[in-house]
């Protein structure tokens, strides 16, 4: 069974590519293709067989990729996938629309319809540093990836959600139907603390829409110790100005650190909706409870009560109501959190994952 990996494009090092670094495990002679891959921001696929496409050759590509939206459907479709007996997409955005041989199985592993297309268009428009000339043109260009996406759908066999949440989504804007089967989480790498400090913690990828703004204006008010590891574009530094002392900017950290940082603290507040969310599942792999916002894949990986705790309104209010008011970490068993981690594992992951694959291809054969 000859096999290739699709990808969007290799410009961060997210859930998303270790997705796809995953399937490389399993699959070791599948290429990869993608748009492009910045060496810089992602080395950890230097030694892999990476087929960028024509894209790659064009200026200020790794930097400034949104120039170069329009070109994306084409350059998708010009990825050369004849001879592939199976074509496996890790896609939330084009990958999916890849054209294959008839007889080829297109097994597409989606992590969200295009967010900019159809959940977030307003918002995305809006938060763009574009001036408004550009702005009055972005939305054509919108309908016009809107509609080659919507019709990218049609060369997909058979899709695969990355949560419920996803899935219900697909059905919405595709009206398709999707296996999920939950990303893999490295649980093996976090272990349960005997000492516990008095912080609590949150962080990742600050971009706006993860809303680390609440946890600020929380803490704030709260004065109880926060660490904020991670880093963001330029929004975040005029976040940071307005933090008081109580509040610890760490940075990027290494997963060792974080390992270490998550098991100690408190509780991980996570006040974003995520398609899935993996560091709320790290942090209950350490045997830390999680405050969540009660969307999304939040509501999938977090037992009130018992990993943790939801508070319903995106707000700074609601989420100081349920620390002041609700929370208490000695309520919570760490172990207990931990044990309910490890159904996200890796080898939970490889396991369905292969499965449907063998499935799907004997079923064609």
């Amino acid at each position: 069974m000859k096999i290739a990996l699709v990808h969007d494009y290799l410009a961060q090092d997210g859930g998303a590519e270790r997705v796809v670094k995953t399937f490389h495990e399993i699959w070791p002679e599948a290429p990869i293709f993608v748009l492009f891959h910045d060496k810089n921001k992602i080395d950890s696929f230097e030694n892999l067989q990476i087929r960028e496409s024509f894209l790659s050759k064009f200026p200020f590509v790794c930097d400034h990729y949104q120039w170069y939206l329009p070109l994306m459907p084409l350059a998708t479709e010009h990825h050369d996938l004849r001879g592939y007996d199976v074509v496996l997409s890790s896609t939330s955005a084009f990958a999916k629309g890849v054209i294959t041989d008839p007889g080829t199985i297109h097994i597409c592993y989606c992590h969200t319809p295009t967010r900019y297309l159809w959940t977030d268009t307003h918002e995305y428009i809006r938060d763009l540093k574009y001036n408004k000339l550009v702005k009055i043109f972005l939305p054509k260009l919108v309908h016009k990836l809107r509609i080659w996406d919507r019709m990218s759908v049609d060369r997909v066999d058979h899709f695969v959600a990355n949560s419920q949440t996803v899935q219900q989504r697909i059905q919405k804007y595709y009206r398709r139907d999707a296996t999920v089967i939950y990303p893999p989480v490295n649980v093996e790498e976090y272990s349960v603390s005997s000492e516990i400090g008095d912080y609590f913690i949150t962080g990742g990828r600050l971009a706006a829409y993860k809303r680390f703004d609440l946890v600020i204006q929380v803490f704030n008010r709260l004065g109880w110790p926060l660490k904020i590891f991670g880093s963001g574009p330029g929004w975040w530094n005029d976040v940071k100005k307005h933090a008081k002392s109580n509040i610890e900017f760490l940075g990027r950290v290494d997963e060792k650190e974080k390992a270490k940082l998550l098991s100690r603290a408190r509780a991980f507040i996570h006040p974003q909706v995520e398609d899935f969310g993996i560091t709320p599942v790290e942090s209950m792999a350490s045997g830390c409870p999680v405050i969540a916002f009660g969307e999304g894949g939040a509501r999938e990986t977090i037992i009130a009560g018992k990993t943790g705790l939801f508070f319903y309104e995106q707000t700074w209010e609601a989420l100081f109501d349920l620390l002041l008011r609700k929370f208490d970490a000695a309520a919570f068993d760490r172990h207990a959190i931990r044990e309910h981690a490890l159904h996200f594992s890796t080898e939970r992951f490889i396991e369905e994952m292969t499965g449907l694959l063998k499935e799907k291809y004997e079923h064609r054969n």
